[in-house]
């Protein structure tokens, strides 16, 4: 994340971030997230059957997508000078566009819509994220993330 004042971030307010580095969705992080959601369904974890589907093998959680925003923000984010935490607040208009194949490769895509304080100290940010899936036309998903920062 990059770190830069208060000012900065707002003048950044309807901007493109840019996108994060590439992360590869194989079939053992899909095997992992399965296991730590007790989600076993075939679809994600029997390539076998799954691939008798219109999906042609096994895709990837919507939500193991979806966790991994964390990662993705990482690389293009701003965050405040005095950063003290910074917690999730929520999510607006969450949506799994297209299915994401074990073995893909998949990067975010963030613009930053609003820094807003709420208190002294307490900033709200929120980002509209667009999860790409490589050589692929329509996005994993689409989401407003709003994120609650400390300083």
């Amino acid at each position: 994340m990059q770190q830069t004042t208060i000012a900065d971030i707002q003048a950044r307010v309807g901007s493109d971030l840019g996108a994060s580095g590439w992360i590869t969705i194989d079939q053992a992080a899909i095997d992992t997230f399965a296991e730590v959601t007790d989600d076993h369904q075939f679809i994600h974890v029997d390539p076998a059957a799954a691939a008798q589907t219109p999906f042609g093998g096994t895709v990837a959680h919507g939500f193991l997508t979806l966790s991994l925003l964390s990662r993705m923000a990482a690389d293009v984010m701003l965050v405040p000078e005095g950063l003290k935490m910074g917690v999730n607040y929520g999510f607006e208009r969450v949506r799994f566009i297209s299915p994401v194949r074990a073995g893909k490769r998949v990067r975010g895509h963030f613009r930053l819509t609003s820094a807003e304080e709420k208190r002294p100290g307490q900033w709200q940010f929120v980002h509209e994220v667009s999860v790409e899936i490589e050589g692929e036309e329509r996005p994993a998903l689409t989401a407003e993330w709003i994120g609650m920062i400390f300083i």
